[in-house]
């Protein structure tokens, strides 16, 4: 058991060493970007989110949930809307309760705490793929490794896409980089965990990737792109997004 909690946190470091060195690429920036600037990074952030969720969330999702006997299509398209449902209600309490000066100050929040929720079912698979490597043949040890590797990768510019941001809306360097690394710090304490305890969380896994796709898709529609574009935000608009990707989920993985 020691040996696969030792292996399950070492897995899950790799991922968050790599968040923290992408969030530290802001300390090099001698002053907040333009307006012009954060919109390409906005974008940037944008096209991150999207591309992990669906290869990194929901894709793994779908594929977790079959394995288990389960249509595929069933535990990710419910998962992506309760993921999205969850941040739109946390959305309407940040207003009612005023929480922030600012909808940029709202927007960051929204950001940080979709990419650490995405954080946590990604220890969770590290963790078991590690568990399994030690304890069972249903995978390799070099396949555990791979799968932190390519977490890894696709966290430093993740972290990046945090820190930058931040900096921009008026955070000190210093604070930027914290909350960027920080978002990475759920991986190596999930994992662990989940590691500790794997076969009991193996069945809640899909569910996890996909309320995590969710809720990244709807910051990136509710938050990211109507703030690059310079629009109003709307949740009709949001709904609708969400509405749509679902249902071309549903038919592209139980037709196809």
């Amino acid at each position: 058991m020691y040996t696969t909690l030792l292996y399950a946190f070492l897995g899950t470091m790799f991922p968050f060493i790599l968040t923290t060195i992408g969030s530290a690429l802001v300390i090099f920036l001698k002053k907040p970007p333009n307006k012009s600037f954060e919109r390409v990074l906005l974008g940037f952030a944008s096209g991150v989110m999207i591309a992990a969720s669906i290869w990194s969330l929901l894709l793994p999702a779908i594929e977790s949930a079959q394995a288990q006997g389960t249509h595929g299509w069933i535990v990710a398209s419910l998962g992506f809307l309760f993921g999205g449902i969850f941040l739109l209600l946390t959305d309407f309490l940040l207003d009612k309760f005023n929480t922030f000066k600012t909808p940029k100050q709202k927007r960051n929040f929204l950001f940080f705490f979709a990419v650490t929720m995405h954080n946590i079912p990604e220890g969770m698979a590290v963790g078991i793929a590690f568990a399994l490597a030690l304890n069972s043949t249903n995978i390799t040890l070099a396949s555990a490794i791979a799968l932190s590797i390519g977490i890894a990768l696709q966290n430093l510019p993740e972290g990046m896409a945090i820190s930058l941001p931040l900096y921009q809306s008026g955070y000190p360097k210093w604070k930027a980089f914290l909350l960027g690394s920080l978002s990475g710090i759920v991986e190596p304490i999930i994992g662990t965990l989940t590691a500790f305890c794997f076969y009991q969380l193996q069945s809640f896994l899909p569910w996890l990737l996909s309320f995590a796709a969710g809720a990244m898709i709807y910051v990136v529609c509710e938050e990211l792109i109507p703030e690059k574009e310079g629009k109003d935000k709307c949740h009709r608009k949001t709904i609708g997004v969400m509405l749509g990707f679902t249902i071309m989920m549903i038919l592209d993985v139980a037709l196809g």
